[in-house]
C-alpha cells in the first residue's frame, strides 16, 4: 500500500536523522587519523566520487576550502583522461563511494597513489576495494537508503555530507581558524561583509572633513560643503588630530530652527562633545550594530591615542552590505 506524500516525507527525515545519529556513533581512530592526514597535507585535498557522491564531493572540497583547507573536486573520469596531472605528491585524495566498487575510482586510486598522494576512502564498509586500496577508511555503516525502491542514494549521500562536514569543522578547529580568515575567504557575502574591518571601508585623507578647534562656524560649514563625499559631518581636533567633537548637519538644522546661524562663533561652542568612536579593527558588523544602538549617522574612527584616522557614514555600512 502506498503511503501518502506527507508519511512518506517523514519517513525519509527519521532514516535519515537516524542515520547520522549512528553515524555519530561510530566516529573513531579512523575520524581523527583523517583529520590529523588533512591537517598535515601540505598540498589539497583532492576530492573525488562520480554522480550523486561526487555532487557531495564537490560541496565537501567548497566547504574544505572556504574554512581554510585548500582543495579542488577531482571528476574520477575526467582525471582518466588527462585531470590526473592536477595531483601532485603532498595531496591527499579523499574518495567517496557508497558501494566502495566505482570503477572509475578503482582505476583513479592506484594512478594517485602512484603519484605520490595519501588516499582516504569514505565508503558503506571497511572491507569494500576500495577502502583495501585507500590508506585509511572512514566508514559510513550499512544503512538503507529511504528510497522506496532501495535504488535512490538519500540515506548514504545525507551520512557522505554530514561526515565531511564533520571533517571540516573539526579540521577548522585544529587550524584555529579565525572569523577574519573566514571574512577573507567570503568578500562578496553577507557573513564576510560583516566580518570586514572598519579599515577596510572608511573614509580617509580627502574626504576626511578635519576641522581645528577654534574654527569659526561658517568655515567649518564651507569645510564639510568642499569636502568629497559630502560626509555630512566634521570633526573637530587639535593639533595632533585628537578628536574633540563632532558637527553634523542634525546640528546645524538644530541651529537653524533657532534663528540666525551665528556663523562667525567658535565651532566648539555647538560640536557635541565625546562621539561615539569607532576602532580601525573593529568588525562591520559590530559598527553597524553601534549605529542602530546610538541612532547617529556618522561615527570617527579613531586610534589609540584618540587621533583622527577615519570617518564613517551609516550610508558607508549600507552599501557595503547590498
Amino acid at each position: 500500500m502506498k503511503k501518502t506524500a506527507l508519511s512518506r516525507g517523514q519517513e525519509v527525515i527519521r532514516l535519515e536523522a537516524a542515520a547520522l545519529e549512528e553515524l555519530s556513533q561510530r566516529l573513531g581512530g579512523s575520524f581523527l587519523e583523517a583529520c590529523k592526514a588533512i591537517l598535515g597535507c601540505s598540498g589539497r585535498v583532492v576530492v573525488t566520487g562520480m554522480g550523486k557522491a561526487g555532487l557531495i564531493g564537490q560541496k565537501i572540497s567548497a566547504t574544505l576550502a572556504s574554512t581554510g583547507t585548500p582543495s579542488l573536486f577531482l571528476h574520477p573520469a575526467e582525471a582518466l583522461h588527462g585531470d590526473l596531472g592536477r595531483v601532485r605528491p603532498e595531496d591527499l585524495i579523499l574518495a567517496l563511494s557508497k558501494s566502495g566498487k566505482t570503477r572509475e575510482l578503482l582505476h583513479l586510486i592506484p594512478a594517485g597513489k602512484a603519484i605520490g598522494a595519501r588516499v582516504i576512502a569514505m565508503t558503506a564498509k571497511a572491507d569494500c576495494p576500495l577502502a583495501q586500496e585507500a590508506d585509511l577508511c572512514l566508514e559510513l555503516g550499512e544503512a538503507p537508503e529511504a528510497c522506496p525502491l532501495g535504488l535512490a542514494p538519500t540515506v548514504s549521500t545525507t551520512q557522505m555530507l554530514a561526515l565531511g562536514d564533520a571533517l571540516a569543522m573539526a579540521v577548522l578547529e585544529g587550524r584555529d581558524f579565525t572569523r577574519e580568515e573566514f571574512a577573507r575567504f567570503h568578500p562578496a557575502g553577507s557573513l564576510g561583509r560583516d566580518l570586514m574591518h572598519v579599515a577596510e571601508m572608511m573614509r580617509t585623507d580627502q574626504q576626511l572633513p578635519l576641522v581645528l578647534s577654534g574654527t569659526s562656524l561658517g568655515v567649518t560649514l564651507q569645510s564639510m560643503g568642499n569636502t568629497p563625499g559630502r560626509p555630512g559631518a566634521a570633526l573637530i581636533v587639535d593639533a595632533d588630530q585628537k578628536l574633540l567633537g563632532i558637527f553634523t548637519d542634525g546640528d546645524l538644522r538644530r541651529l537653524a530652527g533657532d534663528g540666525v546661524i551665528p556663523t562667525d562663533q567658535s565651532i566648539d561652542l555647538h560640536m557635541g562633545a565625546n562621539p561615539r568612536t569607532l576602532a580601525p579593527d573593529a568588525l562591520v558588523g559590530e559598527a553597524l550594530h553601534q549605529f542602530r544602538e546610538s541612532q547617529v549617522d556618522q561615527m570617527p574612527v579613531v586610534d589609540e591615542n584618540q587621533r583622527v584616522v577615519g570617518l564613517v557614514d551609516v550610508q558607508d555600512l549600507l552599501e557595503v552590505r547590498i
